[in-house]
């Protein structure tokens, strides 16, 4: 039954993705549901907003935050398309979710050690429940689409 919500609540994080691609950006969308109620949605808007922070991540806990005026995102799940990178990692434990669904990978995260060793930490070390490769190949396959477009 869990893998079927996620699957559900991937493809609306797809749907933010593919709005980021329209307006320009990487196409990584995310969204924050606590008990089935979006709380934030997000996606990249880093050129948009001139604001190097300004990843899919921190834009659905911001508007998160704002919804409940609390920093503290407790018994949520925090969907993105794509593999969390260290900064929006830190906003995550920070911010107290519970669970982090994520699709696609970095493509070298396996090789790089140093990527490798935060997510076997935030596995080990804190509360945080992750589950990977949700959609994965539709994940990223918007990714490799937006990078093969932008080589041409």
């Amino acid at each position: 039954m869990k893998n079927n919500r996620d699957s559900y609540w991937m493809k609306v994080a797809l749907r933010y993705a593919c709005y980021a691609e329209e307006n320009g950006e990487v196409p990584i969308g995310a969204i924050l549901v606590f008990q089935e109620n979006v709380l934030g949605t997000g996606w990249n808007s880093v050129i948009s907003q001139n604001d190097s922070t300004a990843h899919a991540e921190i834009m659905a806990l911001r508007q998160a935050g704002r919804k409940i005026k609390n920093y503290r995102l407790l018994n949520t799940t925090l969907y993105v398309t794509l593999q969390p990178c260290m900064m929006c990692c830190g906003a995550i434990i920070n911010s107290r979710i519970t669970r982090l669904v994520f699709g696609a990978n970095y493509k070298d995260s396996e090789k790089n050690p140093f990527l490798k060793k935060i997510f076997l930490n935030l596995e080990k070390k804190s509360k945080l429940i992750i589950q990977k490769n949700i959609m994965k190949n539709e994940c990223s396959q918007i990714l490799n689409n937006f990078f093969k477009k932008k080589r041409c």
